[in-house]
């Protein structure tokens, strides 16, 4: 390949890159320089198109759609980009995409590593915009691994509601919640949002776990409208 030739590669590819990452490219030629990196197939053409993960676009179909294919292209590159994609999950707004390609490029527990790595260094205080934790945190509800409730119990804590809920679905869906009830119990006589009151007590009600006899006449005073415990202190409601 001569220079000339290859230096009109590497304009080409400069092209393509920058269309991927421009919100504001036209449609048209942004799909068009997705399917060029893409044809690439190349651990640098998978670089550029871990770019259009960074934004949003309207009509949402559209945006579905190109990320569908930078997505299939960016996997099909395999284990050289994975760094790559471990950098972007700590920059990108939405966690999903790079998570998405993890899952299909590592096994599942080093993927929840890398998921509890980044809660690790997230706080329970106020933040203006929780959107990631909130995401980490949901992505993690439907897998199971014994690190997950003893990393994500400390965000029933938390001073956003919407963690607080999603932090509350995780721990019961694990495996090992039951190691967790006391901490549980205890989250109904501080709580103050219903929905996540009514998760929980959903929880001890189909589980059929009595409240302590010690927390029950507190406990009743926190009990939302339409639920009551049973002679057994087990939750009952709609």
């Amino acid at each position: 390949m001569g220079l000339l030739e290859r230096l009109g590669l590497r304009g080409s590819f400069a092209r393509h890159a920058a269309r991927v990452a421009n919100r504001r490219a036209l449609a048209p030629d942004r799909w068009d320089s997705i399917q060029a990196l893409a044809r690439m197939g190349t651990p640098d053409a998978a670089r550029a198109l871990l770019a259009r993960f960074t934004y949003r676009i309207d009509p949402s179909i559209t945006d579905q759609e190109e990320k569908e294919a930078a997505f299939e292209a960016v996997v099909s590159v395999g284990a050289p980009i994975v760094p790559d994609v471990r950098a972007l999950l700590r920059t990108c707004p939405s966690v999903s995409w790079p998570l998405k390609i993890l899952d299909r490029l590592l096994p599942a527990e080093e993927v929840v590593t890398e998921i509890l790595a980044l809660l690790e260094s997230m706080g329970t205080e106020y933040e203006r915009n929780p959107d990631r934790k909130v995401e980490l945190i949901a992505h993690l509800r439907d897998r199971r691994d014994p690190r997950i409730a003893p990393a994500t119990i400390r965000f029933l804590e938390d001073a956003n509601e919407t963690v607080r809920f999603h932090a509350l679905a995780t721990v019961l869906a694990q495996d090992d919640v039951e190691a967790h009830c006391d901490t549980l119990i205890e989250r109904l006589l501080v709580e103050d949002s219903v929905r996540v009151r009514i998760l929980l007590l959903e929880s001890l009600r189909d589980r059929n776990w009595a409240l302590p006899e010690d927390r029950r006449e507190a406990l009743r005073a926190r009990l939302p409208t339409g639920w009551a415990l049973d002679a057994h202190g087990v939750p009952r409601g709609a």
